[in-house]
C-alpha cells in the first residue's frame, strides 16, 4: 500500500483459527485487523458438551482472548466479492479489505439422513447447544435420550448427560471411537458402560431415520429417545462456494501449501474450513490453533512481498472427557495415527482439563504476545503424501471433530 495508509486486513470467523490468525496480524505495524463474527463473545466448542451438561458455560469474553488491536464487528458474510476485495454483510453494510483470512469454522451435517434435521438436535454451534440444553431440561428425568455419533463429541455428550442421571444411548454406527487405537478404545467403553451408557455399534448400526421419539437404525433396530442428540459428522458453511471460490466437496477453500486460495492470492484460509492441496487435516481445535497463526503468516509474508512458507501442522494426541471424573489422552503420531499409548481416567480427565484451559492461555497469549511462537509441529510425511496425491484430491467425506 502506499504512503501511510495502513494494509486491511479481514477474518472472517471468531473461532480458535480466526482468534489465532487475528492476534498474529497485530504484531505487524502498519496492518489494521477486523475480525467479523456474528456472535459478540467467543464460543469455547471443546466445552460446548460441558454447557449441555451444565458443567460450562461454553463462552468466553473476546476481551480474555482478542487483541485489543483487532476491531470486531458482529455480523454474517453474505459474500464475498474477492475481485472487488470486499465482503457483503447479513446486516446491509459491506467491508473492504486488502487480505481476507477464510476461518469460517464447520457445524454439524445432518441433511443426508431422513429426518434429522426436522427431529435432532445438533451440536456444532453455541446455539445448537442452547436449544439442546433446553430440550434435554424440559425432557423428563426417566426419559431417554440418544446420541448419535461414536466420535469423540458423542462420546463426550453421552458421557456428560450420563453422569447427570440421564439414561443415554450412544449410537455409533460401525465402531466406538474408530480414530483411537484399540486399547484406548476399550478403556473409553469400559468407563461408558460404568456411567450406565448403552453403547449401540456394528454392522447395521448406523443411524438410517430420526422421527420424533426414536431413531431407526440400518439393520431396522429402533432406539427409543425423547430427545436425539446428532454428532455425526461435521460440515462446513457454504459460503466460498457461494460466492464463486474453488472448494472441495464439502466445501473447504481449496488452498495451496501456504494455505493461499488457488483462485486469489489475497484470500488464505484457516482451520476445519481449509483444504491445502486438497488434503485438509481433521477439523479440530488442534488442527486450528496451529493453521490460525499460519495463515496470518502467509499474509504477512505477501504484505511484505516475500514467498509465503508452506503450512507445518503436527498432531500430538487425542483428547476427550468421559464425564467429569475421567478422560483419555491418547498419544498420536504427527500425522494423527493413534498409538498403543494413552492416558486414562482421573488422570485423563485432569489433563484433559488442563488442555481446556490451556487453549484459552494460548489465545490470550497470542493476543499479549502476537508472533511469540515461531515452531510448529511438523508431519515429516505430508510432503510426500502432496506429492503422490496431488492438489484437489477431494476428501469430501463428512468428518469428525475431536479436540
Amino acid at each position: 500500500m502506499a504512503g501511510n495508509t495502513a494494509v486491511a486486513v479481514v477474518v472472517i470467523g471468531g473461532g480458535y483459527a480466526g482468534v489465532m490468525a487475528a492476534n498474529r496480524l497485530t504484531g505487524r505495524e502498519g496492518v489494521a485487523v477486523t475480525l467479523v463474527n456474528p456472535r459478540p463473545s467467543f464460543v469455547d466448542r471443546i466445552r460446548l458438551h460441558q454447557y449441555v451438561g451444565g458443567s460450562h458455560d461454553g463462552v468466553v469474553e473476546y476481551g480474555k482472548v482478542l487483541a485489543a488491536g483487532v476491531r470486531l464487528v458482529v455480523d454474517s458474510v453474505a459474500d464475498i466479492d474477492a475481485a472487488g476485495r470486499s465482503l457483503a454483510l447479513a446486516s446491509g453494510d459491506t467491508v473492504a479489505y486488502d487480505y481476507l483470512v477464510y476461518a469460517v469454522g464447520s457445524g454439524s451435517a445432518t441433511a443426508r439422513v431422513p429426518g434429522a434435521a426436522e427431529f435432532a438436535y445438533p451440536l456444532g454451534g453455541w446455539e445448537e447447544a442452547r436449544r439442546l440444553r433446553d430440550a434435554v431440561e424440559a425432557a423428563p428425568a426417566p426419559a431417554p435420550l440418544t446420541v448419535v455419533g461414536g466420535g469423540a463429541t458423542g462420546i463426550e455428550t453421552a458421557a456428560e448427560l450420563a453422569e447427570a442421571g440421564r439414561k443415554v444411548t450412544l449410537v455409533c454406527g460401525e465402531a466406538l471411537a474408530p480414530s483411537l487405537h484399540p486399547r484406548g478404545r476399550r478403556a473409553v467403553a469400559k468407563r461408558l458402560a460404568r456411567l450406565g451408557v448403552t453403547v449401540v455399534e456394528g454392522p447395521g448400526a448406523k443411524a438410517a431415520e430420526v422421527t420424533r421419539d426414536a431413531v431407526r437404525l440400518a439393520d431396522g433396530r429402533e432406539v427409543a429417545s425423547a430427545v436425539t442428540v446428532w454428532t455425526a459428522g461435521f460440515t462446513v458453511p457454504d459460503l466460498a462456494a457461494r460466492s464463486g471460490l474453488s472448494t472441495d466437496s464439502l466445501g473447504r477453500l481449496l488452498t495451496d501449501e501456504t494455505l493461499t486460495s488457488v483462485d486469489d492470492e489475497r484470500v488464505v484460509a484457516a482451520g476445519d474450513a481449509a483444504a491445502p492441496s486438497g488434503l485438509p487435516y481433521r477439523m479440530s481445535c488442534q488442527a486450528a490453533m496451529q493453521l490460525g497463526p499460519q495463515a496470518a503468516e502467509t499474509v504477512l509474508s505477501r504484505i511484505a512481498g516475500e514467498r509465503p512458507a508452506d503450512v507445518e501442522v503436527g498432531f500430538v494426541s487425542q483428547c476427550l472427557s468421559i464425564g467429569r471424573r475421567a478422560g483419555l489422552l491418547q498419544l498420536a503420531e504427527r500425522d494423527d495415527t493413534a498409538k498403543k499409548q494413552y492416558v486414562g481416567g482421573r488422570t485423563g480427565a485432569l489433563v484433559k482439563e488442563l488442555i481446556c484451559k490451556g487453549v484459552q492461555w494460548q489465545l490470550g497469549y497470542e493476543a499479549r504476545k502476537p508472533g511469540a511462537r515461531k515452531w510448529w509441529a511438523k508431519d515429516a510425511g505430508r510432503e510426500g503424501l502432496v506429492a503422490t496425491e496431488g492438489a484437489g484430491a477431494g476428501h469430501g467425506a463428512i468428518a469428525e471433530q475431536a479436540a
